[in-house]
């Protein structure tokens, strides 16, 4: 029995494949085969198949949509995990001036947030136009236009890598700019519990609308990439820097600073891995030579190069 045909017997039939193109679930579009790939339908299947990894001493790593990640052209040897096809159940509870919502891992923020504001309810109109799941942004602490996770969250459920279930309130989970105790101490989000007031609806809608023309606008939303490429210095704005330093339409192959916003770097056709690994090197040290600023990458970089 291979080891993907052993993994689907811990996590369930017609979960698992092999040698699964990565390319194929991220938002760059970049990626080799990772060596097992494998959507548990449940917690409970995550969890075993997190802690067989551990027995069998096999890597392994958990993606939602791949919305901010760069894996290797050579691909992930081990196991990758994607939640986000799955574990996106949501169930809310009203309360007193507003409505508490509890959702899974795997459940895209923007559509978690579009209907959040569709309902009326306000604190989460940031959130429309991130492509990622919500454990993904919890993990981060993503944020955007003023607002950012830490504002909603009220507790957040976690496994860690002994497949030990966790629980943090909004206080114990540390959570900073594109940082959490999740992200330090490499938990794996289940599920968390969020609170919204309610409002107005036609102010919400106005402010939806209003974020959605400024992302199309501003970014470089026809073209994949993952998002913003590196984190903001202190005192400084990445984009801002990177322009400076005369970057804008800076090449390496296919992989290209964005023309529309000097914060993305996008693949501009066939980029590879390296190719945007070797341009985020450049653009960090010309940036570093001009303005003695390093730039911090906020994709994560996965797999073998």
């Amino acid at each position: 029995m291979t080891l993907a045909e052993q993994l689907e017997t811990v996590i369930g039939q017609g979960q698992v494949c092999e040698n699964e193109p990565m390319k194929n679930h991220t938002t760059f579009r970049i990626g080799g085969p990772a060596d097992i790939f494998a959507c548990p339908k449940t917690e409970e299947g995550l969890i075993r198949g997190l802690k067989w990894c551990r027995e069998k001493k096999i890597p392994f790593y958990v993606i939602g949509n791949g919305s901010n990640l760069l894996v290797g052209d050579k691909g992930f040897r081990g196991v990758v995990f994607q939640v986000c096809k799955n574990l996106d159940a949501v169930e809310t509870e009203d309360v007193p001036s507003g409505i508490c919502v509890r959702a899974g891992a795997g459940v895209m923020l923007a559509k978690l947030a579009k209907d959040i504001s569709a309902r009326g309810y306000t604190g989460f109109e940031f959130a429309t136009g991130i492509p990622g799941t919500l454990g993904g942004a919890i993990t981060m602490n993503a944020g955007a236009y003023g607002g950012e996770m830490k504002q909603v969250l009220v507790s957040v459920r976690a496994v860690n890598m002994s497949g030990e279930i966790l629980e943090f309130s909004l206080k114990d989970l540390e959570l900073g700019y594109r940082t959490s105790r999740i992200q330090k101490e490499a938990l794996i989000v289940l599920s968390a519990v969020l609170k919204f007031d309610q409002g107005d609806a036609e102010a919400i809608s106005e402010r939806v609308e209003e974020l959605s023309r400024q992302r199309k606008e501003k970014q470089p939303l026809e073209y994949p990439s993952a998002g913003s490429t590196f984190k903001r210095p202190e005192g400084y704005f990445a984009g801002k820097l990177i322009q400076d330093a005369g970057l804008k339409g800076y090449r390496v192959g296919d992989a290209m600073v964005s023309e529309k916003h000097s914060g993305f770097v996008i693949n501009a056709g066939a980029a590879t891995a390296s190719q945007v690994r070797q341009l985020m090197q450049d653009v960090d040290a010309i940036v570093y030579e001009k303005f003695q600023v390093h730039l911090e990458p906020e994709v994560r970089l996965i797999g073998e190069f």
